[in-house]
């Protein structure tokens, strides 16, 4: 079962030193499963995609978007 989604605002994500991004559900997807990293990409750059890319997902998770 999904959590509740919670709302935020700009102020409380300033204050948990995050800037506020919100996305359309298909962006997020489009984040979640592609990674246009080239393969000589060095480690640091694949490294910050696949944050990217897991926290793309647990949004669209943590929202009841996908199981």
């Amino acid at each position: 079962m999904a959590e509740p989604v919670v709302p935020t605002g700009p102020q409380a994500e300033a204050a948990a030193g995050r800037v506020a991004l919100w996305l359309d559900p298909d962006d997020l997807r489009s984040l979640a499963e592609h990674c246009c990293c080239p393969e000589d990409a060095p480690a640091e750059v694949t490294e910050r995609c696949l944050r990217l890319r897991f926290r793309a997902r647990a949004a669209l998770q943590k929202g009841g978007l996908i199981g």
